[in-house]
């Protein structure tokens, strides 16, 4: 598939846990429906753990607290938190 390259749209599946204690605090697979946003708007963890991911594969991306929330408290997140992402990407718009 396509690969996604910095700057790029991607549209996928994703399911966010603490790495801490592995509890998910999201997934878009509870909704049953991808998002779709540019790499820039996305978390500083997914900018870096995206690029080079192909159209149609999975990737597995741990992301210190200082890329993803940082000291800021989010729903189901504590401040510090380290994050894991298991993402199923299914498009890239370049």
């Amino acid at each position: 598939g396509d690969e996604v390259k910095e700057g790029a749209t991607v549209t996928a599946h994703y399911t966010g846990a603490l790495v801490s204690s592995g509890v998910i605090f999201q997934s878009s697979k509870d909704t049953g429906k991808e998002f779709t946003a540019p790499l820039a708007n996305l978390i500083e963890g997914w900018q870096k753990g995206i690029p080079g991911m192909k159209v149609g594969g999975t990737r597995r991306i741990i992301i210190p607290a200082a890329q993803a929330y940082g000291s800021v408290e989010r729903p189901g997140i504590p401040a510090d938190s380290d994050l894991v992402f298991d993402i199923e990407l299914s498009a890239v718009q370049q």
